[in-house]
C-alpha cells in the first residue's frame, strides 16, 4: 500500500507577492489570467490560485528551478512590476495516486 504513494518528478512552486496596491494588480489581471491559461494548456502549470489573504498567488509548475524561474519572469504581474516572485523547487517523492497519474 505504501508504494502506491511513491512518485517522482521535478516540480516547483511559484510564490507571487504583490508589491503594489490591489488596484494596480487588478489592472494587470486580464494579462495574468491569459498567461496562466496559456501555460495550463501547454502543461507547464498544474495548479494556480490566490493566497488567502490576497497578498499574492501560488502556482505549482512542472520543472526545475531554472526553467520555472525563466517562465515566472514572463508573468505580466512580474513584468509590470506589481508582483515579485520566489521559486521553490522540489523533487516529488510522494503523491496521491490520482495526482501522480496526472504528472506522468
Amino acid at each position: 500500500m505504501a508504494d502506491s504513494y511513491r512518485s517522482s518528478g521535478a516540480l516547483s512552486l511559484i510564490l507571487l507577492t504583490y508589491v503594489r496596491p490591489l488596484e494596480d494588480v487588478d489592472a494587470q489581471m486580464k494579462a495574468h489570467v491569459e498567461f496562466l491559461e496559456r501555460n495550463m494548456a501547454e502543461g507547464a502549470f498544474l495548479i494556480a490560485g490566490r493566497r488567502d489573504p490576497r497578498t499574492g498567488g501560488v502556482i505549482v509548475a512542472r520543472g526545475d528551478a531554472k526553467t520555472v524561474e525563466a517562465l515566472a519572469g514572463q508573468d505580466p504581474f512580474v513584468t509590470s512590476g506589481v508582483a515579485e516572485f520566489e521559486v521553490v523547487a522540489f523533487n516529488m517523492s510522494f503523491a496521491q495516486p490520482e495526482i501522480a497519474g496526472l504528472l506522468a
